[in-house]
């Protein structure tokens, strides 16, 4: 790794690899916390192909990369590709930061869960550990961030899927670790909840899960896994439901790639200043 105050050395390359990859906010977030940690990098965004993911990774790393950030639709493909996986990249089945120590030698690890957790406990104060939470969804953003948020000790966790059988195989496969369990959400009349995460993809499509009108206890927490330059769809449903605080997940993408940073770089940076300057910029759009 090169001095990071030569500045007549080459920058250590890093990159991020999904398609479309246009949006990503990652080379932004990532130039940030090299400026503020005085760290020499260059940060890419690089759009793959289908098919094409393997040999992109291999060249990459073959030109000198040093890291990558694998998002949509390549983290349980890029699961699949490296040699060692950390735990939490073991047990949620996808990979999105590759880090390399030998020339043949992949380590996938999954910072999507520790930047969740890290953005609900640290950044807003929240509680995780005895609270009644709701988790939407079942797909890979769910079982990305589902060992994390069990070791925190919550009363109980519920998955609902508009697919049940989907939500009740991913409790059963984390069963080990907490109270959870799956159903659909035909399955959720008269239950309350303290805090209900969005991991669908509604959000993306203007729409907002079919949630019973009286699952948020009083005074419960709303989070909706996305964000955007307006309120999320889910993020107006907790306001017009009661929520004391209903987030999107802005502060999730600047957690895990902060996460992503000190697996690299062994530096970890302030995030509160880069979560602000992302969301002056999505509000200037």
């Amino acid at each position: 790794m090169s001095d990071p105050f030569d500045f007549d050395a080459k920058p250590d390359l890093y990159a991020v690899m999904g398609n479309p990859i246009a949006h990503s906010k990652s080379p932004q977030i990532h130039a940030a916390f090299a400026r503020q940690t005085g760290q020499r990098i260059e940060y890419r965004a690089i759009q793959v192909d289908p098919g094409g993911f393997a040999q992109a990774v291999g060249n990459f790393f073959a030109s000198g990369g040093q890291g990558l950030n694998v998002t949509v639709p390549f983290k349980q493909e890029a699961w699949r590709l490296v040699h060692e996986h950390g735990p939490e990249a073991e047990r949620a089945g996808a990979v999105n930061t590759i880090l390399r120590d030998s020339p043949e030698h992949y380590i996938g690890r999954n910072t999507d869960g520790i930047g969740l957790v890290r953005d609900i406990l640290q950044n807003h104060q929240g509680r995780i550990e005895g609270q009644r939470l709701l988790l939407v969804g079942a797909g890979g953003a769910a079982r990305g961030v589902l060992q994390p948020l069990l070791q925190q000790g919550p009363q109980r966790l519920v998955i609902a899927n508009r697919t049940p059988d989907r939500a009740i195989a991913l409790a059963r496969d984390f069963a080990d670790l907490g109270e959870v369990r799956g159903g659909g959400f035909a399955d959720l009349e008269g239950e309350e909840f303290d805090l209900i995460i969005n991991a669908s993809a509604a959000s993306l499509h203007g729409e907002v899960p079919p949630l019973p009108d009286h699952c948020l206890a009083e005074g419960g927490w709303c989070y909706d896994m996305m964000y955007g330059s307006a309120p999320t769809p889910f993020v107006r449903w907790g306001r017009e439901h009661g929520a004391g605080v209903s987030l999107d997940g802005l502060g999730m993408l600047v957690e895990q790639a902060a996460e992503s940073f000190y697996l690299w770089r062994g530096v970890r940076p302030d995030t509160a200043p880069v979560i602000a300057e992302v969301r002056a910029g999505l509000a200037a759009t």
